[in-house]
């Protein structure tokens, strides 16, 4: 894996410094509260409002900053994977990128294949606006491409939401100053490579997801003339308490296994309530969520790399977890799981 971040803010200097003027009267007060218990201390910015306010800027404007910010950004990420698994950027078979929050042709994907050296032949795959969860199907698509090749793969989760902070609104609208209070910008990229001898590391076991279409309109991530608008729904948490349990039930039976063979838990923080109903449903240990909620903590949500942070968090420990369940959601309303194992 490899990580790589924008300058770091801390969340209330963020609000002093910015938001606290952003917001007006009643408005302001609800919001300010609203920034205290998202879970948030510090995010990541490649724009920092403070110092920079592009809530005016069209979305013309946002997507060329993009595409000068996300580059260098990827091209970190990609080189710290490349280098921690000892390959060579020619080696790599396919590469795909996941991002929503900005769109260009030629993409990161091909701008990136070229600054790195990669084969002309290498195969690229692009996965835009399936937002928060995107790094799953992601693991999934590219686990396949290695499975079915024999060659190895990279994945790229890279996202910028500090580009698209929306105009001042003389009206509460709660959903976005939730997504004002939660997101931050990262950049993440996994190898995965063929199964080998003496290779250390977490193997694809499973790859899972269940959609719930009655729910379409809880989540969702809309291009407007101001850049993109975040629509998040305070029913969420109620929906995954229908499905989460069912679904990882589902995932692990298929290996014979159940909740309690499980020691490494990667959930992705779309907010504290997230998580407590994750934590809820599954009849989880208060400690079993500790990566994600720290995660939440340090680097805010970052949409697709968020839970790809969670797992390097986890790999990390002096004794990582044997098996790691990674979940994530997204529109649709989608749920996505991932069953990892120590190999």
């Amino acid at each position: 894996m490899g990580v790589a971040l924008p300058p770091s803010a801390n969340q209330d200097e963020l609000w002093t410094g910015y938001f606290a003027a952003h917001y007006q009267g009643r408005v302001a007060a609800i919001a300010e509260q609203i920034f205290a218990n998202s879970g948030v201390r510090t995010r990541q910015a490649a724009v920092n409002p403070m110092t920079e306010d592009v809530s005016g800027w069209s979305t013309e404007q946002r997507m060329r900053r993009y595409q000068e910010e996300a580059l260098p950004l990827g091209k970190e990420a990609v080189e710290r994977a490349l280098t921690s698994s000892g390959l060579d950027a020619a080696d790599v078979g396919l590469f795909a990128v996941c991002s929503c929050t900005g769109y260009a042709t030629p993409g990161l994907d091909i701008l990136l294949a070229r600054d790195l050296g990669m084969s002309p032949r290498t195969q690229r795959l692009f996965v835009g606006h399936m937002g928060c969860y995107a790094a799953l199907p992601g693991l999934g698509a590219v686990s396949d491409f290695v499975t079915a090749r024999g060659r190895p793969a990279l994945l790229l989760c890279a996202e910028l939401p500090s580009l698209h902070i929306q105009p001042p609104a003389a009206r509460l609208e709660t959903q976005q100053v939730v997504s004002h209070a939660l997101f931050g910008d990262a950049a993440v990229a996994v190898v995965l490579r063929p199964e080998e001898r003496n290779l250390r590391g977490y193997a694809v076991r499973e790859v899972a997801a269940v959609t719930d279409p009655t729910t379409a309109d809880h989540m969702s991530w809309q291009v407007t003339d101001l850049g993109f608008r975040m629509g998040l729904s305070a029913r969420v948490p109620q929906v995954l308490s229908r499905h989460v349990r069912p679904m990882v039930d589902d995932l692990l039976s298929v290996h014979g296994l159940t909740v309690a063979d499980v020691d490494g838990w990667a959930v992705h923080p779309g907010g504290p309530r997230i998580l407590d109903t994750v934590e809820r449903q599954l009849e989880l240990e208060p400690s079993a969520l500790a990566a994600s909620r720290e995660v939440l903590a340090t680097y805010g949500n970052c949409s697709s790399p968020t839970v790809l942070l969670i797992l390097d968090a986890l790999r990390r420990r002096p004794e990582p977890p044997r098996r790691v369940l990674a979940l994530a959601f997204g529109p649709g309303l989608t749920l996505y799981a991932v069953l990892l194992e120590l190999a």
